[in-house]
């Protein structure tokens, strides 16, 4: 029985001889409604209380994973430091004695040749080794406001030789004029690398490798996207590829697990080492291929000019407005 009946039944009743007036009635029936009405209230707020410990407990769920991942990393990281010096030291003498040995022998004969192969896994060997020490040490970013804009750049011209080999069509996916100039509280030189290493590896994903033909030219488009979202900004790079295997996105940060023939398998590791370092979170999806983003704290200050740079065209461009029409 609701409210209303409530009160329709405490008319009836005293209106068949109840000494009480008909004033007193209507209090009654109004405190009756009132309680209903507390009620109903209490029960959303409790409804929206259980919706709020339900989604805090969700979040907390997901900082203590991201706290066991750092910890897990931390603890290997020191582990494979200690193992790649002592590879370094006699890798540098077997290097070095190859590089001997390939000058005393004749020039284009079968043991020079053999030298040369020798040396030449030598520094495949040390880039490797240089890979482990490089995801081993320890990270103190220098922070300081950096242009969304000029992470993609860079990373863009560094790889520029192998996205063109592999005929990758580079988009730059909805950037309002005020998102190509989101500025992010971080290390100019550290953020370039993490971004570095996932357009990497999505030029990869779409390029195969020797054995796999990887997705058709035409089909093979790198999407760049930037927006700003609760106090962060969010840095995209989706592929065409063949997207990950729903098993393998849990794992894919671990240091050294890869699908691929090739590779260490510390790229991935390394960017998920800088962004946790600046506070930050890598999330990925499938959507028509791999989808990767880096939630990074966007900065209070204004972007200043003379933040650092590793050379003269990226300190001039630091608060420049960045070009967002798509490149080819």
């Amino acid at each position: 029985m609701n409210g209303e009946d409530q009160s329709q039944l405490m008319t009836s009743t005293l209106s068949r001889g109840a000494p009480i007036a008909t004033d007193r009635v209507d209090e009654l029936a109004e405190i009756i409604t009132a309680y209903n009405q507390v009620t109903e209230k209490l029960q959303h707020s409790h409804e929206l209380l259980q919706a709020e410990v339900q989604r805090l407990q969700k979040e907390l769920a997901g900082a203590n994973v991201q706290l066991q991942r750092a910890r897990r990393l931390a603890a290997l990281g020191e582990m494979a430091a200690g193992i790649a010096h002592e590879i370094r030291n006699p890798l540098g003498g077997i290097g070095l004695y190859a590089r001997m040995l390939r000058e005393d022998l004749p020039e284009g004969s079968d043991q020079q040749q053999m030298a040369t192969r020798i040396a030449e896994a030598v520094r495949a060997l040390d880039a490797i080794v240089g890979d482990v020490l490089h995801f081993s040490r320890e990270l103190k970013p220098r922070k300081a406001p950096v242009l969304a804009g000029i992470l993609f750049d860079r990373a863009l011209a560094a790889h520029r030789p192998n996205i063109d080999a592999t005929g990758v069509r580079v988009r730059r996916d909805g950037w309002a004029e005020g998102d190509a100039r989101l500025a992010i509280d971080g290390d100019v030189d550290l953020l370039g690398q993490a971004v570095l290493n996932v357009v990497r590896n999505a030029v990869e994903a779409m390029a195969g490798e020797e054995g796999c033909a990887g997705v058709p030219v035409e089909q093979r488009e790198l999407h760049l996207g930037v927006r700003g979202e609760a106090g962060q900004v969010v840095l995209s790079v989706a592929d065409r590829g063949p997207g990950i295997a729903e098993q393998n996105i849990d794992r894919l940060f671990n240091p050294f697990f890869t699908t691929r023939q090739t590779g260490t398998g510390l790229g991935l590791a390394i960017v998920h080492r800088i962004v946790d370092a600046h506070g930050g979170t890598v999330t990925v999806h499938n959507d028509g291929g791999a989808v990767f983003e880096l939630w990074l704290p966007a900065a209070e200050a204004e972007c200043d000019p003379a933040i650092r740079g590793d050379d003269e065209i990226t300190t001039a461009r630091q608060c420049e407005t960045v070009e967002i029409g798509s490149s080819e």
